[in-house]
């Protein structure tokens, strides 16, 4: 982060506050206030407010919500003394960006690449001191890309450039919206308040697992879009990157299915799905590498069953919201884990190519479905594919095309209850648990005759460990869906200090399709820091 944006203690932060759901969230306030007061410190001078709730369910008997209370002066300015207590204390942070313009000319401005979150928030932050940055997308609006998606789940025809992995919003679009990230940056509250700007409900800035869900995000993504324009900004959609040129005074040449567009820099914000981009970058020498990523199914079980499997007796608590869950088991020494779980949601038709099926998850904001599903993937090594970025690439295809192959050849997902993957069998017709993918349009198959025996082995020992974790996660009844591929990107973009691709100066690899984020949120913030990048190097062009 620039040295303008260092972090600035702005209060306190009380936290480990736990109270039952039947309590008012008040009275940790009230808690945090006494606490102050014990300490010899006056209340009354202060502010008190929630800024982090969690669930704690390890006791299903006693399932508590954890809270952490911020203290601010009444004036927001002056300093606050940190008590001593049995209860956790931090420093509060201002999530405040400030920026120190560079002096680096250009007659252009600098083009975005793709407009997912890392470039939606690399744009935002651009036009918003001045850069009135150009944005494309090789998809559509969202409105489109919603018409798109729907012909596909009823008609089976598929739109290769505008659809769940391409268009505005790019592929978090069409998810439960999560915002929750393991990174430690402190840029993090940032995006949840430019998020809430947008029209997202202020409780993502509370909760420890904040999501806006895909009804939610589509407007919001539209306005900050519209935020872009309005400040001088262009938007372009069905423009795909092709080729990109550099000229001798620096100018960088975009070649795109819309035309040529000069400018300053690009931010090259794919997306993981952008497989030609790949391809179109390794034929120009652009320096990659191989990265993790896993490869399974979707799992299906009803959402009431996770819930009293996880909270006991206060299932369908208002305080407490829909059973949610993260897993992982790595004693075999590969890793299966769950990802991306959507509650109360359903199971996506997520392909971007000809002859290829990909399932991936989407929630509400309400999570009001029936079913509940998640990922179970494992952990792909590098001997596993060839160890290139190529054969990286060529591995996921050819699971998606197998997939394609055993649902029948028309896009229908192939489907197995974990009963019979369990035992090997197949035939048996989903009972309890009906599959949410294409409203159903599944074909019964073996998942063994969709992926590697070393992906069933791992899926099998892991849905074994995961049921003894959460009571009924191997039931007979649960549905699995294939396949998952696309968890992250296989491949990294190298790039340098200055957020620049190696040996290509102007050219900024940004978000999870170039290997710097997993998720809505990390690939936020990785989209802002090349925009401070930008910003901290280059003067804001009159000619836009």
């Amino acid at each position: 982060m620039n040295r303008e944006n260092e972090k600035r203690p702005v209060g306190i932060i009380i936290g480990g506050i736990s109270l039952s759901p039947d309590e008012e969230p008040a009275e940790a306030c009230n808690i945090a206030a006494k606490e102050m007061k014990r300490a010899g410190i006056d209340p009354a001078r202060l502010r008190f407010s929630i800024c982090k709730s969690s669930v704690d369910a390890r006791k299903k008997k006693d399932v508590r919500l954890v809270y952490s209370v911020a203290v601010q002066s009444s004036d927001g300015r002056s300093p606050v003394r940190a008590p001593k207590s049995k209860y956790t204390v931090s420093s509060l942070y201002s999530d405040e960006l400030s920026f120190s313009k560079g002096s680096e000319k250009s007659r252009y401005s600098p083009l975005v690449v793709g407009m997912g979150p890392a470039g939606l928030f690399c744009a935002l932050l651009l036009a918003e001191n001045g850069y009135a940055p150009t944005v494309i997308d090789r998809g559509d609006s969202v409105d489109d890309r919603i018409k798109s998606h729907e012909r596909f789940v009823k008609l089976g025809i598929l739109d290769t450039e505008s659809n769940i992995q391409f268009g505005a919003g790019g592929a978090g679009t069409f998810s439960d919206g999560k915002l929750m990230t393991r990174v430690n940056d402190p840029r993090i509250s940032y995006v949840l308040r430019r998020f809430c700007d947008f029209g997202a409900p202020e409780e993502i800035q509370i909760k420890a697992k904040p999501h806006i869900g895909t009804d939610l995000l589509c407007g919001i993504v539209d306005g900050i879009l519209t935020r872009i324009r309005e400040l001088g900004g262009r938007v372009l959609y069905r423009t795909r990157l092709d080729g990109i040129e550099r000229c001798a005074d620096g100018t960088v040449i975009a070649k795109t299915t819309g035309g040529d567009i000069p400018c300053s820099c690009v931010c090259l914000a794919v997306g993981h799905s952008a497989r030609d981009t790949y391809g179109m970058l390794m034929e120009k020498g652009y320096a990659m590498e191989v990265k993790p990523f896993s490869v399974g199914v979707r799992i299906e079980h009803l959402q009431r069953n996770i819930d009293e499997a996880m909270f006991g007796s206060f299932a369908g608590h208002p305080r407490i919201g829909k059973g949610e869950y993260h897993l992982s088991d790595t004693s075999t020494g590969r890793g299966v884990y769950t990802f991306c779980m959507c509650p109360g949601g359903e199971v996506v038709a997520a392909a971007s190519e000809d002859g290829g099926v990909v399932v991936n998850g989407m929630s509400r904001f309400a999570r009001d479905g029936r079913n509940a599903n998640s990922a179970v993937c494992v952990s792909v090594r590098p001997e596993d594919h060839g160890n290139t970025p190529m054969s990286a690439l060529a591995f996921q295809r050819a699971l998606e095309r197998k997939a394609f192959s055993v649902g029948g050849g028309d896009y229908r997902a192939p489907i197995q209850t974990v009963g019979d993957f369990l035992a090997e069998n197949q035939g048996s017709e989903p009972t309890e648990v009906l599959p949410t993918y294409r409203d159903g349009a599944v074909r019964l198959a073996s998942m063994d005759d969709c992926l590697p025996p070393f992906v069933c082995r791992e899926l099998r020992y892991g849905l074994q460990s995961f049921d003894r974790k959460i009571a009924g996660f191997a039931s007979d009844t649960a549905v699995l869906s294939g396949v998952e591929t696309r968890t992250s990107s296989p491949l990294r973009i190298l790039r340098g200090e200055n957020l620049t691709a190696l040996g290509n100066d102007g050219i900024y690899p940004c978000g999870e399709g170039a290997g710097y984020a997993g998720g809505i949120t990390s690939a936020a913030i990785d989209g802002i820091r090349v925009a401070e990048k930008i910003i901290s190097r280059f003067f804001p062009t009159e000619n836009k």
